[in-house]
This record gives C-alpha cells, sequence and structure tokens, in this order.
C-alpha cells in the first residue's frame, strides 16, 4: 500500500511537471521551455525536477505521447460508425481532432510541426501515432469497401495525401488565427470541404470495385442495371 501510494503522488507530480510545461511552452514558445522555470513554478529546485525527467527532451517526449494519446482517444468512438457510414466517421473523426488542436495548440505544434529542433520522439512515444495512422487507413478502407472512394484512396500516396491537408487545416489556423472558434476559423471551417475534395479526388470511377464488393456479394459498378 505504501508503494502504491509513492506510485500515484509520483504520477501526480509527473502530470502537474507536464502541465506546467506547457504553460511555459505557452507563454514562451515551445522550443523555449526552461526546465528551471518549470521547477520554480513546481516550487522545487532543479536536481529535485530531474529525478522525474533527467532532460528537457525527456519532457518534449512525455507530452508528445499526451499528445497523440488523446488524439487517438478522440478518434477511438468514431470507429463504430464505420461500418454504416465510413465518411460520416471519418469526416466527424476529423472534426473532433481539429477541435482538439484548437483546444490543445502547444500540443498540437508539438505533434504536427518540428518547433524543436533535434526532438525526435522515441518509440515508445511515437506509438500512438502508428495507431491513429491504423485507425485513419481503417477508416479510408471502409470507405473503400463501401464504395465511396477508389481502392488507391487507402494506398501510400492516399494515406499521405490525407494527412496532409488535414495538418495543413490545422496549421494554417494556428499560424493565422490560433484564438478563432473551431467553427468559425477560416481553415478550420474549411474541414468538410476538405474531406470532401479528397474523396471526389478518389471518387470510385466506373467499373472499379474493392474485394469486398465481391465477397459480400455486391455486384460491380458496372455489371449493375
Amino acid at each position: 500500500m505504501r508503494e502504491d501510494r509513492r506510485l500515484r503522488r509520483r504520477n501526480d507530480t509527473v502530470r502537474e511537471i507536464l502541465d506546467i510545461a506547457l504553460e511555459v511552452m505557452a507563454e514562451e514558445g515551445v522550443a523555449a521551455l526552461s526546465m528551471a522555470e518549470v521547477a520554480r513554478r513546481m516550487g522545487m529546485r532543479p536536481p529535485s525536477l530531474y529525478q522525474y525527467f533527467p532532460s528537457r527532451t525527456a519532457v518534449y517526449d512525455a507530452l508528445f505521447e499526451r499528445g497523440m494519446r488523446e488524439t487517438v482517444d478522440v478518434l477511438e468512438p468514431y470507429r463504430a460508425m464505420l461500418s454504416r457510414d465510413p465518411r460520416g466517421a471519418l469526416l466527424a473523426g476529423q472534426q473532433s481532432t481539429v477541435a482538439w488542436a484548437m483546444a490543445h495548440p502547444v500540443l498540437a505544434q508539438l505533434l504536427y510541426w518540428r518547433p524543436v529542433p533535434g526532438f525526435e520522439p522515441t518509440p515508445r512515444a511515437f506509438e500512438p501515432a502508428v495507431r491513429q495512422l491504423e485507425i485513419l487507413r481503417a477508416a479510408l478502407q471502409a470507405a473503400v469497401s463501401a464504395g465511396q472512394l477508389s481502392p488507391a484512396a487507402a494506398e501510400e500516396d492516399g494515406v499521405a495525401l490525407y494527412t496532409a491537408l488535414m495538418a495543413g487545416v490545422i496549421s494554417q489556423q494556428l499560424a493565422n488565427e490560433p484564438s478563432a472558434r473551431v467553427e468559425e476559423g477560416r481553415f478550420t471551417r474549411l474541414t468538410r470541404t476538405t474531406v470532401d475534395m479528397f474523396f471526389h479526388f478518389y471518387a470510385p470511377e466506373e467499373g472499379e470495385c474493392d474485394d469486398s464488393d465481391l465477397r459480400g456479394g455486391r455486384t460491380p459498378a458496372a455489371d449493375r442495371p
């Protein structure tokens, strides 16, 4: 029980350190994080802070992991919609992701930009990013299987284009109108339009179908009356 209490206290302190680090980054800039300033606001000496995080890079790494895990949590509820309406699920998930980025601009910069020279997330911190990409691939493939997208949309170039478009929406909004409401932002309000553009570009051509059309007994478009 004493071990459990110590672990809880340590975890609480770690969360507080990260929260204060975000405050400092919001005020001074993402790349201007000062461990000494974090320690000062925590009311501890810098050597004590290093017992929790051995370096500034370790703080960035933990924040990157936190941000990516939160974005995955944002997307998870929409997976249940994929079997009914992949396009709707993709749009709803994207709108929620954009809203999260606007509510957490410091973390969004760390996730979608490279504001800290030389920083690379560790494999553990990057693992949720891999999970996020897997969710996107599954959503695109579901749209392909439903006949909403061409199979090319779920291939490497399609995934790369989709992520570039959405990261661009977030980056442009944060760079130009960071305090705007997500539904009114010059760029964030174009989220639906951006998704529509992607679906238009990768619209299935006549006669094109996914293998699941045949497995599920659906008739390819070219053979339909």
